[in-house]
C-alpha cells in the first residue's frame, strides 16, 4: 500500500487526529500518477519541484531575471512568484511544459491579500465588519482576478493573532481575538479556493505565517518569540486551525522562533501539530529566504545545515533563498536527507498541480480575453465600495454632526490623504493601481449637491515638523459648514517591516487638530492607518471620529457614503484601540490578577500616569441610531458534555432610523485548573432593526465552545460555572450564568 493510502488510514483511526476530514480538493485518483512521475523523476527534477522564485520587474513589465529561463528548461524551478497576467505567465507556463523532459507545469504565486486589481480594505478593517460572509466574497474576486491574471496561488489569508498594534503587519490579519480570527480565517480560505479547485477561477491559499508571528517581541517585525505551549496551542494556533478545516491547501512558515526553534526549521509545529495531529495533507513553503536566515538565527552553522534542518521539519519548499536547489540533491546522495523525505514533499506539491487541473490543461489560467473580462469589473467595484463602508467604524459623533447634509454651502476638506490614490490601497495592494482609486475629495464631491462648495488644502502633517498649509487650513475652516480632516499614516507605515514605537498620529497632525477644533467648527476627522492609534487628544477634541482604515479601490466612495448618511456605519473594533503605547498589549480577553485594579489601593494592578482602560475597546462601535439590550434568559441552568445552552436576549432600536448592530457574547469560565480570560468572544450577530422595533437575538453555546487546554496540557472542558456576557461589544453588561456538570 502506498505512504498516501496509509496516511490516509491514518487519518482515519489516530486519537490526534480525530477531528480531521479529508479535504474536498483530495482526490485519491492523483496517487496513482503521482506515483508514476515520481518513479522516473530524477533527483534534480525533484528539487526543482522544491524550489520557487521570483521574477523582477522593470518599468515595461514582467521579467525573469537572468538565469531562470534556464532553471525552467532544466526543471530546476517548479514554481514563480511575483509573475502575473495571462499572456506573460504563459510564456513562461510554455517553456515548463513544452521544452521540458517529463513537462510538469509551473505554479505561479502572488501576495493577493485583500485584492488583485480591485482592491478591498485591509483585511483588518474587514474584520471590523464582523462579517465573514463579506470576507469571503472580497476573497472570491480577488481569486477570481488573480485566477484570470495567470495566477494559481495567493500568499494569503495571514491568519497570525495580534495584540500589539506597534507590529507593522497588524493590518494584514483579523486582530486580537480568537473566535474572530477562526472565523474570518476559514472564510477567506473559501472565498480563495471556492468549493472545487478545478474551478480556473479559483486560486489556492496559503495561511500564514505557522506559526505565533503576531506575538513578536516589542511589536519589532521578524523579532523573538516567547509563549508557553498553552498559550500557543489556546490563543495563536487555532485560526490556523480553522483555516485548515476550510481546506486550506497550503501553509507558510513564519520567520520567529518558538521555543527557541525557527519555525522553519521547527519539526513540532510542521510534522508533529500539522500534519501528525491535524491531518494536513497540502505542502508547506517557506516565507522569504526564512531557511537561510537559520543561520543569523543560530541553530545551523551555514545554509546547507539550514537547509538540511528544513527538509527534515517538514518544510516542503523552499520560497526564494535557493537552499534546495544548492544543496539538497548532494544531501540526499550523501545519505544526509533520505529520498523518502524528498518524495513526500514532491507528491504533496504535484498533489496541488493535479488538484488545479494543470496536467489537464496548463494553460487554462492564460486567457487573455477572460483576463480582460474578469479584471475591475463594475460589479467588483460595487462590491468593494459596499464592503468597504462595512469596515469603517464610526468611533465617536458629538452632537449627532453624522451624517452631514449633502445641501451644507461650504465644506472643508483638509489633509494630504484626502487626495491621495496610493494611499488609500494600503500595503500589499497587488496589481492595485493608484489611477483606479476613488479619493475622498472625489467621493465628497460626487455626493454633495452642486450648490455645495468644497474647499480643499492638502496640508502634509504627516512626517515631519513642517507647517506647510496650516494657515490656508485654518482659513478654509472658519469659512465652512463642516470640516472634514483626514488623518492617519501613509500607507508604507504599516505592513511588513513597518513597525513603529509612537503609535499616536506622526508628524504635527495633534497640532494641525488642535488648532483647528479651536475654531469652533465641527471638525468631522477621517482616519486613514493600518493599526489601532492611540488618539486620546483626537477623542477629546474631534466633534466626530470614522475609522476608514485603507478602504481600497472604492475608498472616497465609501466614506462619502456613511459622511452623508446614504448608509449609516456598521463596523465595530477588531483590535483595542490603547490610550497610551505604554499600555501595549492591550486587550480585551486578558486574565485577572491576585490584585486586580482597586482604584483606592496603591498596591492593585495599575498605571500611576494612566488609565488600565482601552481609549476604544473591542468590539465597540457607533451607528446613526442607538439600541438598548434587554435581560437576556437562558434555558438552562445546568447542562452536562453532551448538551447545549441557548440565551436569548432582546435588542430593541431606541432612535429614528433602521441600522445594524453588532450583537456579541462572551464567555467566562469563572474558576479552572489554570487562569482564565475574564471574558472570551464565542458569537456574534449582524443584525438590522428597523427603528422602534424589537428583535430577539439568540445563541446557542455547547461545551466544544468552553474546551481548553488544561493543567495537564489534555484538551477538553471542567465542570463549573461558566458566565455570559451579551451586548454591543466587549464591555457586555448584561449577564446570565449556568454550570458545566
Amino acid at each position: 500500500m502506498r505512504i498516501c493510502y496509509l496516511f490516509i488510514l491514518f487519518l482515519l483511526v489516530s486519537p490526534l487526529a480525530a477531528q480531521v476530514s479529508v479535504p474536498d480538493w483530495y482526490n485519491a485518483g492523483h496517487e496513482a500518477h503521482i506515483d508514476s512521475l515520481l518513479s522516473i523523476m530524477t533527483l534534480e527534477e525533484k528539487v526543482g519541484q522544491m524550489t520557487l522564485f521570483t521574477s523582477d520587474w522593470d518599468v515595461t513589465g514582467p521579467t525573469i531575471r537572468k538565469g531562470y529561463e534556464a532553471d525552467i528548461k532544466s526543471a530546476r524551478l517548479g514554481a514563480i512568484f511575483n509573475a502575473h497576467t495571462a499572456d506573460y505567465t504563459r510564456k513562461l507556463q510554455k517553456i515548463a511544459v513544452e521544452e521540458t523532459r517529463l513537462k510538469i507545469p509551473l505554479l505561479f504565486g502572488y501576495d493577493v491579500v485583500h485584492g488583485h486589481r480591485t482592491i478591498f480594505p485591509i483585511p483588518l478593517a474587514e474584520a471590523g465588519s464582523f462579517n465573514p460572509d463579506a470576507a469571503e466574497e472580497s476573497a472570491r474576486i480577488a481569486a477570481r482576478e488573480a485566477a484570470a491574471a495567470g495566477l494559481h496561488w495567493t500568499f494569503a489569508p495571514m491568519v497570525d493573532l495580534v495584540r500589539d498594534p506597534r507590529w507593522g503587519r497588524v493590518m494584514e490579519g483579523a486582530g486580537e481575538d480568537v473566535y474572530l480570527g477562526e472565523v474570518m480565517a476559514a472564510a477567506r480560505v473559501r472565498g480563495f479556493q471556492g468549493k472545487d479547485l478545478n474551478d480556473p477561477f479559483t486560486v489556492l491559499a496559503c495561511v500564514k505565517h505557522f506559526a505565533a508571528y503576531g506575538a513578536a517581541q516589542a511589536g519589532r517585525d521578524y523579532h523573538t518569540v516567547d509563549i508557553s505551549e498553552r498559550v500557543l496551542h489556546d490563543i495563536y494556533l487555532p485560526p490556523f486551525k480553522a483555516a485548515l478545516d476550510a481546506g486550506a491547501a497550503t501553509f507558510m512558515t513564519s520567520f520567529n522562533e518558538v521555543d527557541g526553534v525557527p519555525a522553519t526549521a521547527n519539526k513540532h509545529l510542521l510534522t508533529k501539530i500539522l500534519r501528525e495531529a491535524w491531518g494536513f495533507m497540502g505542502f508547506v513553503v517557506t516565507d522569504y529566504t526564512s531557511i537561510n536566515e537559520l543561520v543569523p538565527h543560530g541553530v545551523a552553522e551555514d545554509e546547507a545545515a539550514a537547509g538540511q534542518l528544513s527538509v527534515k521539519a517538514g518544510v516542503d519548499m523552499d520560497m526564494q533563498g535557493a537552499v534546495y536547489y544548492n544543496h539538497l540533491r548532494k544531501q540526499v546522495e550523501d545519505g544526509a536527507v533520505a529520498m523518502r523525505q524528498v518524495d513526500e514533499a514532491v507528491r504533496r506539491i504535484l498533489r496541488m498541480k493535479y488538484a488545479l487541473g494543470l496536467f489537464d490543461d496548463p494553460y487554462r489560467y492564460n486567457d487573455a480575453a477572460r483576463e480582460r473580462e474578469n479584471i475591475l469589473t463594475a460589479e467588483h467595484r460595487e462590491a468593494a465600495r459596499r464592503i468597504g463602508r462595512e469596515s469603517i467604524i464610526l468611533l465617536k459623533n458629538e452632537m449627532q454632526t453624522l451624517p452631514l447634509r449633502k445641501d451644507l454651502k461650504r465644506i472643508a476638506v483638509i489633509g494630504q490623504l484626502a487626495d491621495s490614490q496610493v494611499d488609500m490601497m494600503g500595503a500589499w495592494k497587488a496589481d492595485g493601481q493608484a489611477k483606479d482609486v476613488i479619493t475622498l475629495l472625489t467621493g465628497i464631491r460626487e455626493a454633495v449637491g452642486k450648490s455645495t462648495r468644497i474647499d480643499y488644502v492638502n496640508v502634509p502633517a504627516i512626517k515631519g515638523s513642517d507647517r506647510t498649509g496650516f494657515d490656508d487650513a485654518l482659513k478654509a475652516a472658519r469659512a465652512a459648514d463642516a470640516v472634514i480632516l483626514t488623518l492617519g499614516e501613509t500607507w508604507e507605515m504599516s505592513g511588513e517591516a513597518a513597525s513603529r514605537t509612537d503609535i499616536g498620529l506622526p508628524g504635527v497632525q495633534d497640532l494641525l487638530v488642535a488648532e483647528l477644533t479651536a475654531t469652533g467648527k465641527p471638525v468631522i476627522a477621517v482616519l486613514f492607518n493600518g493599526r489601532p492609534l492611540a488618539i486620546p487628544e483626537l477623542a477629546e477634541k474631534a466633534t466626530a471620529i470614522l475609522e476608514a482604515w485603507y478602504p481600497g479601490t472604492e475608498a472616497g466612495h465609501a466614506v462619502a457614503d456613511l459622511l452623508f448618511g446614504d448608509h449609516a456605519p456598521s463596523a465595530r473594533v477588531p483590535m483595542t484601540f490603547p490610550r497610551s503605547v505604554g499600555q501595549v498589549p492591550l486587550f480585551y480577553a486578558a486574565k485577572n490578577t491576585g490584585r486586580p485594579l482597586n482604584p483606592n489601593d496603591k498596591y492593585t494592578s495599575k498605571y500611576l500616569d494612566e488609565s488600565n482602560e482601552a481609549l476604544y475597546p473591542f468590539g465597540f462601535g457607533l451607528t446613526y441610531t442607538t439600541f438598548s439590550y434587554g435581560n437576556p434568559t437562558i434555558d438552562k441552568k445546568s447542562i452536562t458534555a453532551n448538551d447545549r445552552v441557548t440565551i436569548s436576549i432582546p435588542v430593541t432600536n431606541t432612535g429614528q432610523r433602521a441600522g445594524t448592530e453588532i450583537v456579541q457574547l462572551y464567555v467566562q469560565d469563572v474558576v479552572g485548573s489554570v487562569t482564565r480570560p475574564l471574558r472570551e468572544l464565542k458569537a456574534f450577530e449582524r443584525v438590522l432593526i428597523d427603528a422602534g422595533q424589537t428583535q430577539v437575538v439568540t445563541f446557542t453555546l455547547t461545551s466544544d465552545d468552553l474546551a481548553f487546554h488544561r493543567q495537564d496540557m489534555t484538551y477538553g472542558t471542567e465542570a463549573g460555572t461558566y458566565r455570559v456576557f451579551v451586548g454591543g461589544s466587549s464591555q457586555a453588561d448584561r449577564v446570565v450564568e449556568f454550570s458545566l456538570k
